[in-house]
């Protein structure tokens, strides 16, 4: 059983911090979704569902922040 939780060890920061992203996720992906903008759509799949995979508070925020970012860099001019 302790394995079990030490798998579910996450913090307060975390918790906030991947609500956050996944609820700009969703904005992202409706977004995109609504306008035809591929790059917008899946940086919104991208930012629901790395949280999952992250563990680390750091990484958490510096990949949302990256991601969230994303299509306003790559975005085509014009």
């Amino acid at each position: 059983m302790g394995d079990m939780m030490a798998l579910f060890d996450i913090s307060a920061a975390w918790l906030v911090w991947s609500t956050v992203f996944s609820a700009v996720g969703l904005g992202y992906f409706v977004y995109g979704r609504r306008q035809k903008i591929p790059l917008f759509k899946w940086s919104g799949v991208a930012l629901m569902v790395y949280p999952i995979a992250v563990s680390d508070t750091y990484f958490l925020v510096g990949a949302g922040i990256l991601l969230s970012a994303l299509p306003f860099i790559l975005r085509p001019k014009g």
